[in-house]
């Protein structure tokens, strides 16, 4: 499938810096495949375009939430069940993927529960019942900018793998 971003909008990204550089990115994809993540759509995209969707996925829901609310919204299989942590790691980003590899192991123990539909005031009482996620959303929280960075790096040095830069006439 072909991802198409336009040289000026890359060009703005970039002098936004690193968050808008990856946004561009990630609303590119999700834009060629109808905002729609889906088996189907997964199809159509390569495995770092997945990759970096299920980064913006898992940024987005830590950042505001933390882990127990990736999980309870219906990411765990697509973060833990998928080679995300595998993909990082060879993107060079060693720590999240051992982070998401420990927390793949509270995924496994507690989803059950963790992924029952509920009111807000029991979901917020998983915080309290899951502390062992309050180590894993701090290590997150604090290493996001610089793995952020590092995406953007390795984006930017395969630029190819994500997408087509539609030059301006």
């Amino acid at each position: 499938m072909d991802v198409i971003i336009k040289d000026r909008d890359l060009q703005a990204a970039s002098e936004e810096g690193m968050d808008a550089f990856v946004e561009v990115f990630v609303n590119a994809i999700n834009n060629a495949i109808g905002n729609q993540l889906t088996a189907e759509t997964m199809a159509l995209l390569n495995a770092d375009q997945i990759t970096l969707l299920a980064y913006s996925i898992l940024r987005e829901e830590v950042m505001d939430g933390g882990f127990i609310q990736l999980i309870h919204n219906g990411y765990g299989d697509f973060i833990f069940k998928n080679p995300f942590a595998k993909a990082v790691k060879q993107w060079g980003l060693r720590d999240l993927s051992k982070l998401i590899y420990n927390a793949h192991s509270l995924f496994v123990k507690y989803r059950q529960e963790i992924e029952q539909d509920c009111t807000d005031e029991e979901f917020m009482a998983l915080f309290e019942k899951y502390p062992e996620f309050d180590d894993m959303d701090d290590e997150f929280v604090e290493n996001e900018e610089k793995w952020t960075h590092d995406i953007a790096y390795y984006i930017d040095e395969h630029i190819e793998n994500f997408c087509k830069i539609e030059k301006d006439e």
